[in-house]
């Protein structure tokens, strides 16, 4: 019974209503009044709570603010990092590349000559000085290649034979536009005829054909030679960007690549261009009209 009674009286306790009365100091008139519990303003602030709470969560969930939390990153934020990463570790890369490049170029066009040298597959290149006559001297391998060209040129110029050079039928287109500075004269070690041109200006194959090679020569700069019909092989020596492959079919003023000045054997940009049928040199100014 006494605990019942101390239940009893606890409750009523919390239930008892206080009066908060506000009154006018002049006049003693009641101007507000408010019953108040204990229950009812622990209810109050249990209910304040649990709508702060309510708040707090919602933004935990649905805004950016839960990233934030300890431990809290979702899959998609996390891959997002590790991606970002990648690219700034590409871009560092990408940077010193080009940084290297930069000063290789400025070190060019300072006059130095340089060679690169790789030290392994994951070092960048780098450049150090040689010098010019190192640079310009012919390598035993280039010689080899060379020797070897010059035999299958040979072989391939030689393959029919004929006492004369049969032209009919065949339309020459003129290989670039532009003044000949230097005609055939193979008493001289001259066969062919140099053409000076503008720079870049479009070199155009003579006839129709197959290109048969295309290399870089030390002497010669790019050079790229056509076989045609009847055995005719023109060759366009120090061109500047060769456009075609090695195999590929051409039609005759079709371009082929661009008036240069590469090569050892140039004083400014021209281009060398060579007719030959049967293994012989023949003058392209009989057959075109430069």
């Amino acid at each position: 019974m006494a605990s019942k009674r101390k239940k009893k009286h606890w409750w009523q306790n919390i239930k008892f209503k206080y009066k908060l009365t506000i009154v006018n100091e002049n006049t003693l008139e009641e101007v507000f009044g408010l019953y108040v519990s204990k229950l009812n303003g622990l209810s109050v602030l249990l209910c304040v709570l649990f709508v702060l709470f309510t708040l707090t969560s919602l933004l935990m969930v649905y805004t950016p603010l839960r990233n934030y939390l300890p431990g809290y990153m979702s899959n998609r934020l996390r891959s997002s990092i590790v991606e970002n990463a990648l690219r700034t570790d590409s871009l560092e890369q990408v940077a010193e590349q080009q940084s290297h490049y930069i000063e290789n170029i400025r070190q060019l066009m300072a006059g130095q000559v340089n060679i690169d040298s790789v030290q392994s597959v994951d070092d960048i290149d780098s450049l150090r000085e040689m010098p010019i006559e190192l640079l310009q001297e012919a390598t035993d391998r280039e010689m080899a290649f060379r020797s070897q060209y010059e035999k299958d040129e040979r072989y391939n110029l030689t393959a029919i034979r004929k006492t004369g050079t049969d032209t009919d039928g065949l339309r020459f287109h003129r290989p670039t536009r532009g003044i000949i500075s230097s005609s055939f004269d193979p008493d001289h070690g001259h066969y062919g005829v140099d053409i000076a041109a503008n720079p870049n200006e479009s070199v155009l194959a003579t006839l129709n054909g197959v290109v048969l090679w295309v290399a870089y020569t030390l002497d010669t700069g790019w050079v790229i030679a056509l076989q045609h019909r009847k055995g005719i092989v023109s060759v366009y020596k120090h061109c500047g960007t060769l456009l075609k492959q090695q195999g590929q079919q051409v039609t005759g003023g079709e371009a082929i690549a661009l008036v240069g000045n590469t090569g050892k054997y140039t004083t400014g940009p021209h281009l060398h261009f060579e007719l030959w049928a049967d293994g012989k040199a023949m003058n392209p100014e009989q057959y075109i009209v430069f």
